[in-house]
């Protein structure tokens, strides 16, 4: 038996005739535990009649040559056939936290080594699979997931959404069959990003046992679960593969993204407490920690494409004069580029809005005390730009075949070095040049014909997209980046082990963000959630908001704003910089304590407790008008229940004459136990819809 330790549980592999089966996946066993009874427990009984003698063969990569009729976790041939299968385990390394298998079929010509490891201090675990072609001619590989995941009994968690509406969760159970969800733009997209949560019916934020599932890949994938005849569930996941995208010569080799999974047996709060600081400490390698995430502004909604230098600078000032700390100056800035039909390509500072080039205005910004960062699209082109006039032939396309265009733009085959160098040089010489501390890395449409010199190449263009980033960085190790994609369309944790923040939404219409950001934050700590401060009517809803509670919602994230500061009344200057300075008290919090996603009665209400060691701050969301005049307590999970707290409204309500309030509501202090607030609750205000409610709690020594 192999066996892994880390986070409080224990991961079990039984190797049954050369066979890798799961055997056992959840709290931690005692060191001398008997291999034989685990053996015992996991056998399962066959069903009579109609099926093969030996059942369904559901082990950790399942295959159709072993009588698997679900779907496999290995699909590929050769021109001659070869696509029957029987890998056997031919040896393994077992390390501290890590499991070697190696799987080999002579016959087919076929070695997969599987790589399990178990994060020791968070239980995150990490499959991947690494496909080797030891026969004498060409394989052709159609699908491989690192593993195959059972479940005795599954409701599954998809995420879907579009454009400004990223992250909305759906629930659908496994009947019968196949269930899929795939990603076809070349990108983790919006409406089908590779997450998934699986577990027992009804499980939720806090309550029922629940796996969660994220494959960390930013091109085409497929989420999959399918109930066999036998009634087990399988849960897969991987890259999804254009027709003939992944040949292998002989010797050739192919590794699959990482599949990422964490068990809780606390629901989605429990996936978070395992996913958040693996991600601080894993997938960022701790970089964040060292440095507070400023707070921005960018010019977006501010200026669009009008760009003028001293607008811009009084735009600084008044980011400034809030608190700002970081100044982004957004799309419009380089050369022709007035609308989005032209100039993507061409690197250069427009000389009509910026005649002295971009150092008057990062010296003004940075003068005032702001870091100054910069929005790209390097991955992209206009036809009406100096580069494709110059090189047609450099962008992903299939010849003869006219192209659906998307934003007026054409996607870059980074898989041709010549075009990878070119993009790169013009990125490398403007970080060079200007004291660029923070790239907002942009990637504004799906890739519709991806192939480069006749050949499928979302693949390789992920890849390229990888290598790209990791050049500059190299470059550059300073500059942080933000992972962007018409929104949230580019969130996994492989993009994020090389940049610092995810635009989780284009839109930033407060009671939209507030579900969008709930979504992002079952997998996402939220120091990498990009969270602003729009304008009072959002420019993707139409929706007028009131100040408090756009601030209040960005608050808990990577805090920013994104509006035209000028507009707004000299009051709600004064409450975004109040705001601000609430943030960035409260930021050690925000960025390091766990999330606490509040389970509440009425669904149009959205409540979160973020909490560390000596305290919290729980925001509660009226986003839709409540059924009852009246609004339930607000029973916070996760408190300590000996602790004792004293508890304050930061945005009290006055009494109104002659009707009695609550004094956590009038604004006074109160000191309790984190058990009687999780029994009887907090007295909320009477909140109408788009207003909301923000409590600290400070734990008493």
């Amino acid at each position: 038996m192999l066996r892994l330790d880390g986070g409080g549980q224990t991961l079990l592999i039984w190797l049954d005739g050369g066979r890798p089966k799961l055997a056992y996946w959840g709290p931690i066993l005692p060191q001398d535990l008997d291999d034989a009874s685990v053996i015992a427990l996991a056998e399962t009984t066959l069903p009579q009649g109609g099926v093969l003698d030996l059942g369904e063969a559901l082990d950790l990569f399942p295959e159709a040559g072993v009588g698997f009729t679900g779907h496999p976790a290995l699909i590929a041939h050769r021109a001659g056939g070869g696509f029957v299968t029987q890998m056997r385990a031919a040896g393994y390394v077992a390390a501290q936290d890590e499991i070697e298998i190696d799987l080999t079929d002579p016959l087919a010509g076929l070695a997969v080594r599987l790589i399990v490891r178990l994060d020791p201090d968070t239980g995150v675990a990490a499959f991947r699979a690494v496909l080797t072609n030891t026969g004498a001619d060409v394989l052709s590989v159609d699908w491989i997931s690192p593993c195959a995941l059972p479940f005795a009994e599954a409701e599954l968690m998809f995420f879907e959404g579009r454009w400004a509406r990223e992250f909305q969760t759906v629930r659908q159970q496994v009947r019968t069959g196949l269930v899929t969800k795939d990603n076809r733009t070349g990108r983790t997209s919006h409406h089908a990003p590779p997450f998934m949560a699986v577990g027992a019916p009804g499980f939720s934020e806090t309550r029922g046992e629940v796996t969660g599932v994220h494959l960390a890949w930013s091109g085409d994938a497929r989420m999959l679960a399918e109930r066999l005849r036998d009634g087990r569930v399988q849960v897969q996941a991987g890259e999804l593969f254009l027709p003939g995208e992944i040949t292998l010569p002989p010797a050739g080799t192919y590794e699959t993204p990482i599949l990422y999974a964490a068990r809780s047996a606390a629901g989605l709060n429990g996936l978070s407490d395992r996913f958040h600081p693996f991600v601080r400490d894993q997938v960022l390698g701790g970089r964040l920690k060292a440095k507070p995430r400023p707070v921005h502004f960018n010019t977006w909604e501010a200026v669009y494409f009008d760009h003028d230098l001293d607008q811009l600078k009084a735009l600084a000032d008044l980011a400034a004069s809030v608190g700002a700390e970081r100044f982004i100056l957004d799309d419009g800035w380089f050369k022709g580029r007035n609308d989005d039909t032209t100039s993507l390509g061409d690197w250069t500072t427009d000389p009509v809005k910026f005649p002295g080039g971009l150092s008057p205005l990062i010296d003004h910004v940075r003068g005032l005390g702001l870091e100054f960062g910069l929005w790209v699209e390097p991955e992209m082109a206009n036809l009406d730009s100096d580069l494709i006039r110059a090189h047609p032939d450099w962008i992903l396309h299939v010849e003869g075949r006219d192209q659906p265009v998307g934003r007026g733009q054409y996607v870059l085959d980074l898989t041709r070095p010549e075009v990878a160098d070119n993009i790169f040089a013009q990125i490398e010489a403007l970080l060079a040049a200007y004291p660029i501390s923070y790239l907002k890395w942009d990637m504004n449409r799906d890739l519709t014909h991806p192939a480069s010199r006749g050949r499928p190449a979302s693949h390789n263009q992920t890849r390229a997209v990888y290598a790209l980033i990791d050049r500059l960085r190299a470059m550059h190790p300073d500059v942080e980046i933000e992972s962007c994609a018409s929104g949230g369309g580019r969130a996994d944790y492989e993009i994020l082990k090389r940049t610092d923040r995810v635009w989780t939404s284009d839109c930033n219409d407060p009671i939209e963000r507030q579900s969008i950001q709930r979504g992002f934050s079952i997998f996402f700590p939220p120091e990498v959630m990009g969270a602003h401060v729009g304008p009072a009517a959002s420019h993707t809803t139409a929706r007028r908001t009131s100040l408090m509670l756009r601030a209040y919602t960005a608050l808990v994230g990577h805090m920013g704003i994104e509006a035209d500061v000028r507009a707004f009344s000299e009051a709600d200057r004064a409450r975004l910089a109040e705001a601000i300075v609430l943030h960035k008290r409260l930021r050690p919090l925000l960025h390091s304590g766990r999330t606490r996603r509040q389970d509440y009665p009425d669904p149009g209400a959205v409540a979160t407790l973020v909490l560390g060691r000596d305290g919290g701050l729980a925001s509660f969301a009226q986003l839709e008008t409540p059924p009852h005049g009246g609004l339930a307590p607000l029973r916070l999970t996760g408190l300590e229940p000996a602790a004792v707290y004293d508890v304050t409204l930061l945005n009290a309500r006055p009494a109104r004459p002659g009707r009695p309030t609550p004094a956590l509501v009038r604004g006074e202090p109160i000191r309790t136990s984190g058990r009687l607030i999780a029994e009887l609750g907090l007295p909320l205000p009477i909140l109408r819809a788009g207003e909301i409610a923000l409590f600290e709690l400070v734990r008493v020594a």
